[in-house]
């Protein structure tokens, strides 16, 4: 088993749970988030009957922007968890203890 940051301690059950929590987050708000992308680019060209060089630019570029935002907002959340998770003060737990 890995060791969790510099305190030396091992990730107990209720913290690998609350990773797999956000890893699942993380992916279906960036699919969603993607998916939203794609349609609003490419569903014109999905639509409507459009000349053969704006229907492929609108797909292929709904397709490159779409992946390009489920990159980046699975990273930003994920980074944001792992922000959020490490305490300011490593072995406190609270601002009075």
């Amino acid at each position: 088993m890995r060791e969790h940051g510099g305190t030396g301690g091992r990730r107990g059950q209720a913290e690998r749970d609350a990773i797999t929590v956000e890893i699942g987050y993380a992916l279906c708000s960036a699919a969603f988030a993607a998916a939203v992308v794609f349609g609003a680019v490419a569903g014109p060209a999905l639509l409507f009957a459009l000349p053969g060089a704006v229907d492929t630019v609108l797909v292929r570029g709904g397709g490159v922007l779409a992946g390009v935002l489920f990159a980046v907002r699975t990273v930003s959340v994920l980074v944001r968890y792992r922000r959020a998770a490490q305490p300011s003060q490593p072995g406190r737990t609270s601002p009075d203890s």
